[in-house]
């Protein structure tokens, strides 16, 4: 059946209903399948990390920060395995840190430390004085200090991040954790409230990002069409919002391609008014188009609400692709003007 950019528009605005149900149709979740990506730390690795950890603590009875900076910069994953027993993201352990010791540790820091680790897991750190080394020492001190210190007493309405199983009652339940395990309930109740690989989720949805927008790259590449993509922040002269590709030239806009991917219909809500701002640039005051905007989308989250699909193709008169079809982005849109292979 054909999709709302292979029929004339009149059509698609008498059929919207059918339109959208193809468009649903089309649309596939991405979300249980993850790239790895650089640093992904697997399960093997991590154990090595864990037990040189519990080998520096004396079974984690000693939990002293000379200890465990040492076994930190002597075994870098140990970093990413003190973070897993905090529960927190490098951002949140550097606020705390922060506090803590008055050492500055920014987000920015507290990231790229992160990734250093993960990058390197087994290549001992080099101490030279220098502030990363401040920091990662830190980072380390705060950690034993909480660790040692458990969940403070809290209102009954209120959830203490380090109320988990393994640090509650400090060293108490973080040696019960690690000598006697921990109850598969209990294991799965924690997974209920902290979602499973949401960390790694989150720091490779730019890879996933980019699996569509290499696709848009490869069908424009392939018929020889000129265009600028644009980088992360970037500014675009004539754009409150820099779209992701533009054809020919930034200087001289015909064709606008925004790529989108989601699988939560909340997100997808603000990425379809994201679109749709741009269509509105594209309005002449006598509502005649500068250029054609083009949307591509991918992830479930674009298949839940059938008005914001609506507006969509609309908005863009029918030039709505998904990762299924984007090789047909060049011959049912503007792009065909301007291929050269």
């Amino acid at each position: 059946m054909p999709f709302p950019f292979e029929v004339p528009f009149e059509d698609v605005r008498e059929n919207l209903d059918f339109y959208i149900d193809e468009m649903f149709g089309s649309l596939r979740s991405e979300f249980l399948a993850m790239p790895k990506g650089d640093g992904f730390v697997d399960y093997a690795l991590f154990e090595q990390g864990y037990e040189a950890l519990k080998r520096a603590t004396a079974g984690f009875r000693l939990i002293e920060p000379d200890r465990v900076v040492g076994c930190v910069f002597a075994t870098p994953i140990a970093a990413v395995v003190l973070r897993a027993m905090l529960g927190f993201t490098p951002p949140e352990w550097a606020y705390v840190a922060t506090q803590r010791t008055g050492v500055e540790v920014n987000q920015g820091a507290a990231r790229s430390i992160d990734r250093k680790v993960r990058l390197a897991p087994l290549t001992p750190l080099r101490r030279n004085g220098g502030v990363t080394e401040q920091r990662i020492e830190a980072l380390a001190i705060t950690a034993c200090q909480l660790l040692t210190e458990g969940a403070p007493q809290t209102p009954p309405e209120i959830l203490h991040r380090l109320g988990k199983v393994d640090t509650a009652d400090g060293l108490t339940s973080l040696q019960a954790a690690a000598d006697l395990g921990i109850p598969y309930a209990m294991l799965l109740y924690e997974r209920f409230l902290g979602r499973p690989f949401a960390g790694h989720r989150d720091s490779v949805s730019e890879l996933v990002g980019d699996a569509l927008e290499s696709a848009i790259e490869g069908v424009l590449t392939r018929s020889g069409v000129s265009f600028h993509k644009t980088r992360r922040a970037e500014r675009v002269p004539g754009f409150d919002q820099a779209p992701d590709f533009i054809i020919p030239s930034w200087t001289n806009p015909q064709v606008i391609i925004e790529a989108k991917i989601t699988e939560d219909d909340g997100t997808a809500r603000d990425k379809v008014s994201r679109i749709l701002r741009l269509v509105a640039l594209s309005n002449e005051e006598d509502g005649r188009p500068r250029y054609e905007v083009i949307a591509c989308l991918a992830g479930r989250g674009f298949a839940v609400r059938r008005e914001d699909m609506r507006r969509l193709i609309e908005g863009t008169r029918g030039k709505v692709f998904t990762l299924q079809t984007v090789a047909e982005l060049v011959r049912h849109s503007r792009v065909v003007d301007f291929v050269t292979r």
